[in-house]
Order: structure tokens, then C-alpha cells, then sequence
């Protein structure tokens, strides 16, 4: 569930917000002035900043500047009743990544929020990430874990293990496999797949047997998950 920060200090305003962005399935926490805005920005992970521009104690914009200068790429959605051209650029060049202008529609707003959480590191993250039962692959670091300790895959048993994954309970021919896997389009014979699937099988082996690659006689092989 994506996590939404709205620092408003116009508590009429913050929950509505609110209300509307937990509607659309976000989880949302709420700051009233810009130090306990900033305070929770950098001591909690968040998604998704929507901020007002002008906030007691410490500006939205100010805020904006300690979190780039800390390098933190959280996206940001100013939201303020300074509409002219020009705050709006001010707002986008100190680091906001899109302006809206009160009174805004709720719907308008959510709908921002959700454009700025698919370009979120953690959901590049989410994307980048495979789960099938006690399995995690890391698609950008190349790792993979099963039961939270990681398998240690040279590159060929990576993308096996991820084909599998990816195909978790379906079973899948070793034709398809080659094609896939290796990118081969015939068949090199039996050795090459049976030794690459028996190191994979032997790294995979744990008491619970959590995960396991049957083999299908005559069909191919499926990765079994309990």
C-alpha cells in the first residue's frame, strides 16, 4: 500500500485529503506544520510527499530543499493557493514535481498522487521484484534469497531460477526452457539443462523444502511452492 505524507496545516483541508487518498488505497500520515513535516519525511519512508507551500514554522518549499539537498528523491506534489505562473515555476525549480492550485478537485488530487507513486523509487522497486512463495528475486541487483538468505547464482542459474519463478506451478517444457533461457531455438540435448537444474536444486534445498523443481517425466519441469 503506497505511503502518502500531507503536511497542511489547514486541518479542514489535510483530511479531506486524507480521506479521499485512503478511499483510492493509500495509507496516509498527516503533518501540521513544516519542522514535524520535514521531521517525519526523514525519519519514516513515504511514497509520495503532497505539501503545502506555505507552512508555519519551516515553508513547504524549504522543505523541499533540505530533503534534495540530502539527496532524498521522494516526489513531491506542491499544493497551494499561489496560482500565478511564476510561484508555480518557483515551485516546480526548487524540486516539486507537479503544482496543483487551490481549491482543487479531491479526485483531480488523488489522481496526481497516483501518477507521482508509479514514478516512485519504491515502486520502480515493487516492479523490479519477483516473489513466488519464500522466494525474493531482486530483478536490478541481480539477487536472489530463498527463505530470506541468499542464493548464490552465477548468471545462467539467475535466469533459470527467474523463468521458474515467473512460472511458478505451471509446468514448463524444456523446449521452451532453451528458448527462454539460453535463447537457444533446438535442442542441445539433456546434459546442459539437467546440470544447470540439479546445482539449482542442490542451492535450493532447505528442511522446510519451501521450494522445490519436480520433475515432470515427459513434460518438463515445474516449481513447486508450499
Amino acid at each position: 500500500m503506497p505511503r502518502v505524507l500531507v503536511i497542511e496545516d489547514d486541518l479542514v483541508v489535510a483530511r479531506s485529503i486524507k480521506t479521499q487518498l485512503e478511499k483510492n488505497g493509500h495509507s496516509v500520515a498527516l503533518a501540521e506544520d513544516g519542522e514535524a513535516g520535514l521531521t517525519l519525511a526523514l525519519s519514516e519512508y513515504f511514497d509520495v510527499i503532497a505539501l503545502d507551500r506555505m507552512l508555519p514554522k519551516l515553508d513547504g518549499l524549504s522543505i523541499i530543499g533540505r530533503l534534495r539537498e540530502r539527496s532524498i528523491p521522494i516526489p513531491v506534489l506542491v499544493v497551494s493557493a499561489l496560482s500565478d505562473v511564476d510561484e508555480r515555476i518557483a515551485g516546480l525549480r526548487a524540486g516539486g514535481d507537479d503544482y496543483l492550485v487551490k481549491p482543487f478537485s479531491h479526485q483531480e488530487l488523488a489522481a496526481r498522487i497516483e501518477a507521482l507513486v508509479r514514478r516512485s523509487p519504491a515502486a520502480a522497486r515493487r516492479e523490479a521484484t519477483l516473489r513466488a512463495g519464500t522466494i525474493e528475486i531482486d530483478l536490478l541487483d541481480r539477487k536472489a534469497s530463498l527463505e530470506g538468505k541468499l542464493l548464490r547464482l552465477p548468471d545462467m542459474e539467475f535466469r533459470l531460477l527467474e523463468f521458474l519463478v515467473r512460472n511458478a506451478g505451471r509446468v514448463v517444457g524444456r523446449r521452451v526452457i532453451f528458448e527462454q533461457v539460453w535463447g537457444h531455438y533446438f535442442d542441445p540435448g539433456p546434459n546442459l539443462i539437467n546440470v544447470h537444474i540439479g546445482r539449482l536444486r542442490k542451492k535450493m534445498e532447505t528442511p522446510s523444502r519451501s521450494a522445490v523443481i519436480a520433475t515432470v517425466k515427459g513434460e518438463g519441469y515445474r516449481l513447486e511452492l508450499s
